[in-house]
């Protein structure tokens, strides 16, 4: 069975630095993809940014220049570096990987979210 376990979320200040990791686990094939989402409240979730397999990059506009995606395909772990932190980024944020396991076929997997609070 796959699974996402992220870690990092937490309250830090305005202008600050948070690292997120996302680690999949189980049994797993290969992975394409790997991204980070977010939620706010009474918003839709966003794609922030995500990283394939080769290692190509896209981000959300809003976040360029801020937030660095990044991947160690040995363990299967991807990190969002989060710089100069705004209240607005304040969501649960949500690893997302598209992959393959063992058995079964491509698929989408989430992991259970994990808060961010930007504030002074």
């Amino acid at each position: 069975q796959v699974q996402l376990v992220e870690s990092g979320g937490g309250l830090v200040q305005p202008g600050g630095p948070l690292r997120l990791s996302c680690a999949a686990s189980g049994s797993i094939l290969s992975i394409n993809a790997m991204g980070w989402y977010r939620q706010a409240p009474g918003k839709q979730r966003e794609l922030l940014a995500y990283i394939r397999d080769g290692g190509s990059t896209k981000y959300l506009d809003s976040v360029k220049g801020r937030f660095t995606i990044s991947r160690d395909n040995a363990k299967n772990t991807v990190y969002l570096q989060m710089n100069s932190l705004k209240p607005e980024d304040t969501a649960v944020y949500y690893c997302n990987a598209k992959l393959t396991p063992v058995v079964g076929r491509l698929s989408e997997y989430w992991g259970q979210g994990t808060q961010v609070t930007v504030s002074s």
